[in-house]
């Protein structure tokens, strides 16, 4: 999603994976552990929104475009490549 790449580099995050679906977004992301997850989340979604508002204007329309709501879980023990399967394959669910 090219709205996430600048902001991505801005905090050193990379997205290692995504996948849009319709009513939620699966990342994998490989974070700056100086920045708390839950800190990233919320700057993404925040940027993410406002980006999507200026170019769609009838978002504007709506309250908020993401739930307050999140799931992260760490994929240390998983190989990498498997997660990223994982993810690609969402829409074929």
């Amino acid at each position: 999603m090219e709205i996430l790449e600048h902001k991505t580099q801005e905090l050193c995050v990379s997205v290692l994976e995504i996948e849009v679906m319709p009513d939620h977004v699966h990342i994998l992301l490989e974070v700056n552990p100086k920045i708390s997850v839950a800190k990233i989340v919320g700057i993404l979604k925040g940027y993410s929104s406002k980006k999507l508002r200026e170019k769609y204007r009838r978002l504007n329309e709506h309250d908020c475009l993401w739930s307050n709501s999140y799931f992260i879980s760490t994929v240390g023990g998983a190989p990498l490549k498997a997660v990223k399967k994982y993810i690609k394959e969402q829409k074929n669910v």
